[in-house]
């Protein structure tokens, strides 16, 4: 039904673009952006915040035990929680800083466009939209009872439907709402301060996943005017699995290989579980191992600054910098800022290059994230290696090592894995699962891909999650196969398809 939409949950904070990276290193790009890029500029995007931040029900493990299962649980059971001492993480996360200059060709991934980066958030925002009434949550700090269910079923897009989101719609409650705004481009419907109207604020929190939240809505708009659907149900169902079909066989394929989507799900679209085995299979948790370790893989793939367009010159800018220059959502999109989008993914028919590269995944993080200014964190904590390394000690995150052997992995050593002082009795002869799963990316795949343990943890909770989902299309139509004119072959479509059909291309 059209107003049968899920609310659902709440920032994860492992997110990919939620924080900046080191300098750009398209042609003609680094020296604008990085002219541009002020870290102690004011008011930075509400999004950095939740880098750092606790969600409601992360702590179940130290708090409820680590047998329990609510919104969020553990993965690994029979792990026990790896504590070192603070003063180890934090020589550790001393030493995650990019180098400053030059701006070496390898520091950027080949096999990964920077659009992935932001449509890696933006599946992210969808799995933990929760939207539990405040006296409920605050009733269930743990969140084991009164939760909403992950699902990838475009909430942020749809909100709770046209008779209790009617803002997000058209008059004729079928089409989303999309403005021409004042400066003459596309742009989300807005209130006067600036902000629009979403069903997740968080999509809007930089201009990039903002101009992503509005190729969903004219994918699900021109559903509707190629006919391919007569009525918003339908063209809902239509635009989500074709999200969810981008999901597995390009986020997926690009961030942890075909071969590991393939060890979890065969070819009749059945999904093969391992480990993420929740008891509910009808509400399944998130693991703490996937949203405070694993899926955080992105902090490493953030760039400083993107080039958006080339219609006039260049056309670069800063995650943050220069108030009305930079990234920064909550405003109307400047014509400036307007995205082609052939420079973020490979789109069919338009240019290969110029197109910026996400960055490796691997065990170093740009600077500006060791500094982030009083705008973003306000605890006295600007490091975001350092906060995440502490998070997980709190919440009681496994070793790395624990997990890999759990895996049938042969662990990495301490030594192969960089740590300082490897030999410390405090490391316990083990490595953070954060940093262990990123270095294990760099160390298995030249930071082009995941690893065994990160690639294996984020592709089967993924599908794990898009298994569970009565609605999506591996339990309502596991043959499901996108075709034209949606796309360009039976069977054959990715992000940049999905792209060039949104916007007509």
């Amino acid at each position: 039904m059209a107003d049968s939409n899920i609310d659902r949950r709440t920032l994860l904070a492992g997110t990919a673009a939620g924080a900046v990276a080191a300098t750009v290193g398209t042609t003609g790009v680094a020296a604008t952006a990085a002219a541009a890029a002020a870290p102690d500029a004011p008011g930075a995007p509400n999004d950095w915040k939740h880098a750092g931040a606790g969600t409601r029900g992360s702590e179940i493990a130290v708090k409820a035990g680590r047998d329990k299962e609510g919104r969020f649980g553990i993965m690994f059971k029979n792990t026990e929680a790896y504590a070192p001492p603070e003063d180890l993480l934090r020589s550790l996360a001393a030493q995650m800083g990019e180098p400053t200059l030059p701006n070496p060709a390898d520091l950027d991934n080949p096999r990964i466009p920077a659009g992935f980066t932001f449509l890696g958030q933006f599946i992210d925002h969808d799995m933990t939209l929760d939207r539990t009434p405040l006296a409920e949550a605050e009733a269930d700090p743990l969140a084991l009872t009164n939760f909403d269910t992950p699902v990838f079923d475009l909430g942020s897009l749809y909100g709770r439907g046209p008779s209790q989101d009617p803002d997000l719609y058209e008059a004729d409650g079928l089409r989303m709402k999309i403005v021409r705004n004042a400066n003459g481009v596309d742009d989300l419907p807005r209130r006067a301060d600036g902000s629009a109207i979403l069903g997740d604020a968080r999509n809007d929190e930089n201009l990039i996943v903002a101009q992503l939240h509005l190729a969903f809505a004219k994918f699900h708009n021109r559903v509707l005017s190629e006919g391919l659907a007569s009525n918003l149900a339908e063209a809902q169902r239509i635009t989500r699995w074709h999200f969810q079909w981008v999901i597995i066989h390009d986020f997926l394929d690009k961030v942890a290989g075909s071969e590991v989507v393939g060890r979890f799900l065969n070819n009749k679209g059945q999904v093969k579980r391992e480990f993420y085995k929740p008891k509910n299979p009808h509400r399944p948790m998130m693991p703490i191992e996937y949203s405070v370790a694993a899926y955080r893989f992105g902090h490493s793939m953030i760039r400083a600054g993107y080039l958006l367009n080339n219609r006039a010159g260049v056309s670069a800018a800063a995650i943050f910098g220069q108030p009305g220059a930079d990234l920064r959502g909550n405003r109307p999109l400047p014509a400036r800022l307007e995205i082609d989008w052939w420079h973020f993914f490979d789109v069919p028919g338009r240019p290969a290059t110029p197109r910026n590269a996400a960055r490796r995944i691997d065990g170093k993080l740009s600077l500006p994230l060791f500094n982030m200014p009083t705008t973003v964190v306000s605890d006295g904590v600007p490091s975001l290696a350092e906060r995440n390394l502490i998070r997980g000690v709190r919440l009681g995150l496994p070793a790395g090592q624990d997990v890999a052997a759990r895996m049938g992995v042969t662990p990495l050593t301490n030594a192969q894995l960089g740590l300082p002082d490897p030999d410390n009795a405090g490391w316990q002869g083990k490595a953070p699962l954060w940093f262990y799963i990123l270095k294990e990316a760099e160390l298995t795949h030249a930071g082009e891909r995941l690893g065994p343990v990160g690639g294996r943890v984020v592709t089967e909770v993924i599908l794990g999650i898009l298994e569970a989902d009565k609605e999506g299309f591996l339990k309502r139509n596991p043959d499901f196969r996108p075709t034209t004119p949606i796309a360009p072959a039976t069977g054959q479509f990715k992000a940049g398809d999905f792209v060039k059909f949104a916007l007509n291309l």
